[in-house]
């Protein structure tokens, strides 16, 4: 797993640099200039094809336009709009919010137009069921020549279906489990991988049906707590949009080292955790569109381009300002860690907790613990923060002598796997929301943290139930439809993996994957931008009357 690790943070680096986010920002910007800022003049319009104006059941697809934003909407309205919004701020402060705003309105375009080339480039199998997404424009639209690009996003695309789109889910649902309902993490695991492997069975209709039922109500379950937040804070909101806007250009320093470098840090988060939420350029919301029952590209393009919406601008911005509401964003709270997850380092009894860590070398050899305090040894958390932490085995207060070695860390002779450190800690992911909806509702209610917990397992059940069908197309598109059930199995056995993993293993496979997914697509997208202005131009020039009307 350390190999593991230190092989996903290089390709991190390398791929989330700023060659990154100028592709990815620029080409948002891009096709909105192209589009004539498409997400702004026709909103009325997605809402009027969303509603069911346009729906005709003869035309080629398998489900309508409600059930394919659903779907849509169930992949991406997942743990990224409640862990991911936590982990933005937590890493790139207040302002790493108005970059995902940002991100989520050229966002909007972006999956406008990728969703459009989607449905013009679309196939159809022998049964009838439509099949879409990048590889299909990519090889039919700019050419078989290009087939390798088109391979390279289906392969990317499957890797990061077991990443992003099922163990980042799985990791935050036994995280807040854990957290809340002092769950296992194996049992979380087990229980979200039975009710998946139940669902992708049936295909895109079943999902398609079991989408269009959650979506909707999870959605609306979030937003009144949210709301409710908002409502008893009201006095409060002005003050906090206007620390987000003013971090966004100017981070405290703590973030990056220096100003440039807190700037840096705050706008690389906003945009990572921006495309983790609303998928925007990633290439994976054509797929789902692709299944839709139309014979307009255009008319599934403007109801995809309200993805990035109500995913971000209106559901991760509840979050975000509940956050920063609570005031928890940059506090400690007592909890307990694993001891594997923390580093031992040499020091002075009493050191301070804003002492430089550079100063502090790790920790090799043996030390004594009495009733659980280590004289000359500080104990620091994986985030940085260092506390005056107590070792505690199986809830107690631990008494003995503690090794540490190259090979692992050893009390008394016997493997440290029952220690643990209780401390105040910097929270992250999903526990800093619940901590955030437990202090925001404390005044009417006494476990506000219980609705993220809830949320928390219907969105990811919903994100990782949409992003298997994600996958398969892909694995079908590469091997044929006889492996897709292989994949299935394989998916669903990673919905365990994921609730056991640590947290940081797996956000950053998941951000790797998604990264590279990203690069294929976005290039496509650059390359065929002109053919979708010219359908969107052809389309619009047409009067657009309601089916039920004709």
């Amino acid at each position: 797993m350390e190999i593991l690790q230190t092989i996903v943070n290089v390709g991190n680096d390398f791929v989330w640099g700023a060659p990154m986010i100028v592709l990815l920002v620029g080409s948002g910007i891009y096709v909105t200039f192209r589009m004539a800022f498409i997400q702004v003049r026709r909103f009325r319009h997605s809402l009027s094809v969303i509603s069911g104006k346009y729906d005709n059941p003869e035309d080629e697809g398998d489900i309508n336009h409600f059930q394919a934003l659903s779907t849509a909407l169930s992949a991406t309205v997942g743990i990224g709009n409640i862990a991911g919004v936590a982990t933005a701020i937590h890493y790139g402060g207040p302002g790493a919010l108005f970059w995902m705003w940002v991100t989520a309105f050229f966002g909007m375009a972006l999956k406008y137009t990728e969703c459009t080339l989607s449905m013009k480039y679309r196939v159809f199998d022998e049964k009838g069921n439509a099949s879409g997404g990048p590889m299909y424009y990519i090889e039919r639209g700019i050419g078989r020549t290009w087939r390798p690009l088109a391979v390279m996003f289906a392969i990317c695309a499957i890797a990061s279906s077991f990443g992003s789109g099922n163990m980042n889910q799985a990791n935050t649902v036994a995280l807040s489990a854990q957290s809340d309902l002092g769950a296992p993490t194996w049992l979380a695991g087990a229980t979200a991988a039975l009710l998946v492997g139940c669902v992708i069975v049936g295909g895109i209709r079943r999902i398609g049906l079991v989408s269009s039922r959650l979506a909707p109500f999870m959605g609306i379950l979030y937003a009144i707590g949210s709301l409710t937040i908002l409502v008893l804070n009201i006095d409060q909101v002005p003050g906090v949009l206007a620390t987000i806007f003013r971090e966004a250009f100017s981070p405290r320093a703590g973030f990056g080292g220096t100003a440039a470098g807190a700037f840096m840090t705050t706008l690389l988060w906003g945009v990572k955790r921006g495309l983790f939420s609303n998928e925007a350029g990633q290439g994976s919301a054509p797929i789902a569109h692709a299944a839709a029952k139309t014979t307009e590209p255009v008319r599934e393009g403007v109801v995809a381009m309200i993805g990035p919406f109500i995913d971000t601008i209106v559901i991760c911005t509840m979050t975000g300002l509940v956050i920063l509401l609570a005031g928890v964003w940059d506090q400690k709270r007592p909890d307990t860690v694993p001891l594997a997850k923390v580093g031992i380092l040499a020091a002075p009894a009493g050191i301070s907790s804003d002492r430089d860590l550079a100063e502090l070398q790790p920790f090799s050899g043996t030390f004594t613990v009495e009733e659980g305090r280590a004289e000359g040894v500080v104990f620091v958390h994986h985030d940085g923060s260092i506390e005056d932490y107590c070792l505690k085995a199986d809830g107690d207060a631990f008494t003995g002598k503690v090794t540490v070695q190259e090979t692992g860390i050893r009390a008394d002779g016997a493997e440290a796997s029952s220690l643990s450190v209780k401390g105040k800690i910097l929270q992250n992911s999903s526990p800093l929301t619940a901590w955030a909806f437990q202090k925001g509702l404390a005044p009417i209610m006494p476990h506000g943290n219980l609705i993220v917990t809830f949320s928390v397992f219907l969105f990811a059940l919903s994100t990782m139930i949409s992003w298997s069908y994600y996958g398969d197309r892909c694995v079908e598109y590469l091997f044929g439809v006889r492996y897709v059930i292989v994949y299935r199995i394989f998916y669903t056995g990673f919905v365990f993996l994921g609730a056991t993993l640590s947290l940081e293993t797996v956000w950053a496979y998941g951000d790797l994957a998604l990264g590279l997914m990203a690069i294929p697509n976005l290039i496509a997208v650059i390359f065929l931008a002109g053919r979708v202005r010219a359908e969107t131009d052809e389309y619009f020039s047409r009067p657009q009357e309601p089916l039920r009307r004709r």
